[in-house]
């Protein structure tokens, strides 16, 4: 059965928001697969304004949130930045029955309304980024990267970074070859190029005093010794069990996924930078192994390392 994938209307909601979901998830792209692909619904009230030049018409309203595998909240357009009641409640009901959640821009503020990011870190614009931080204490808002992925729940900055997330969300389905297909398809980069590489930025933001984010930190200057969770907790000056609290709840994930996780991503960055060995890589990656390299890179990008470097050094 195809992965539905639902996108929540609210009024006067920017197009250039909707654009990238619908020309990512909208098109039937099947025969990139080989399988199936999305599909998608827009949700909204009847005859919703959109911008100021179009209206609309849907057959879905936010009652097909609650069934949908990921729902999608574009830019809140509210001039006060308050989403409507309806929605709010239709997105923590379709959180709550375990649909991947993901905002663009200032989608975050329906999502942080919602509580689905009660205790996470969470992107949107620079520009209302203090704003979501002080209205939702509860969330570790950070305006720094492009976007951040914490397994179930996503959340991007602005305009163009939603084409970057709604790309990462196809790579971690499909893999990143169909990914890449995509974004050649529709002109775009598979990646950001230098400072603005759409990748998930893998440090946590710098806190005086905070153990776990110095923990993190040591991890990432450390990744080539095969660093163990054990290590870490005695770095962080706890319990496994503590630790394993501490990073779910920052991070979505335990401190062994998001180690290989940095793993991965070191692994990325040195494939397409330099011209290193795989088997060199993977020592510097803290994978041991060129083996152990090629089992988490398959298993997080759907694609080899070989295969990796020559799509992104072509």
């Amino acid at each position: 059965m195809a992965h539905v994938v639902a996108l929540a209307l609210s009024e006067g909601v920017p197009i250039f928001e909707l654009a990238a979901p619908c020309a990512i998830f909208g098109e039937d792209r099947s025969q990139l697969t080989g399988t199936d692909w999305y599909t998608l619904k827009v949700c909204g009230p009847p005859d919703a304004q959109v911008d100021r030049w179009f209206a609309a018409a849907t057959p879905y309203t936010y009652d097909d949130l609650a069934v949908a595998d990921t729902v999608i909240l574009p830019a809140c357009h509210d001039a006060g930045l308050r989403p409507a009641a309806d929605l709010v409640d239709a997105v923590r009901a379709a959180a709550d029955q375990g649909a991947r959640m993901v905002s663009i821009c200032t989608g975050a503020f329906v999502l942080a309304a919602a509580g689905v990011l009660n205790g996470r870190r969470a992107a949107t614009h620079w520009m209302h980024a203090p704003t979501l931080a002080e209205r939702h204490p509860d969330v570790i808002v950070d305006p720094a990267p492009l976007f951040i992925d914490q397994g179930n729940v996503l959340t991007s900055a602005g305009k163009s970074a939603g084409t970057d997330l709604c790309l990462h969300l196809v790579r971690k389905d499909y893999g990143a070859h169909i990914a890449n297909q995509v974004a050649r398809i529709l002109v775009a980069p598979p990646q950001r190029e230098g400072d603005q590489r759409q990748y998930v930025d893998p440090r946590p933001a710098p806190q005086a005093g905070d153990s776990i984010g110095s923990t993190m930190q040591w991890a990432l200057e450390h990744l080539d010794e095969g660093t163990t969770v054990e290590q870490l907790a005695r770095h962080a000056r706890v319990s496994v069990r503590t630790l394993h609290r501490h990073f779910v709840q920052r991070t979505g994930a335990k401190p062994l996924e998001w180690l290989n996780s940095q793993r991965v991503q070191r692994a990325q960055q040195l494939l397409e930078t330099t011209d290193l060995p795989v088997e060199r890589i993977a020592g510097l990656g803290g994978f041991g192994t060129s083996a152990a390299l090629r089992r988490h890179f398959q298993d997080a990008l759907g694609t080899t390392p070989d295969l990796y470097r020559r799509t992104f050094t072509a």
